[in-house]
């Protein structure tokens, strides 16, 4: 399962924003089913980072969710609201 939380970084946001969104990975790699995370910025509008993450299943990220919001909490105001899992599709 695919977890992607995008973020609107406004400049001279981005050093406190790369520094908390590596606590929010690093609390996430603490938890259950956990397989690996990044955070990322898009190579065309450099304001727009993602904090990806992979996961063994729905159940797992939505309970490491709940784990992280504290971390997360002081990044809410530059989050884009939308849906966030990702589950994988096999070919037809």
């Amino acid at each position: 399962m695919l977890a992607l939380i995008r973020y609107s970084v406004p400049p001279g946001q981005t050093e406190e924003f790369l520094a908390r969104a590596h606590e929010i990975v690093d609390t996430l790699a603490g938890q259950p089913g956990y397989l690996r995370g990044r955070v990322s910025r898009s190579v065309d509008e450099p304001e727009l980072w993602a904090l990806v993450s992979e996961w063994e299943g729905a159940g797992f990220y939505r309970r490491a969710l709940g784990a992280a919001r504290m971390t997360m909490y002081p990044l809410m105001a530059l989050m884009i609201n939308e849906p966030s899992a990702f589950e994988d599709v096999d070919r037809p």
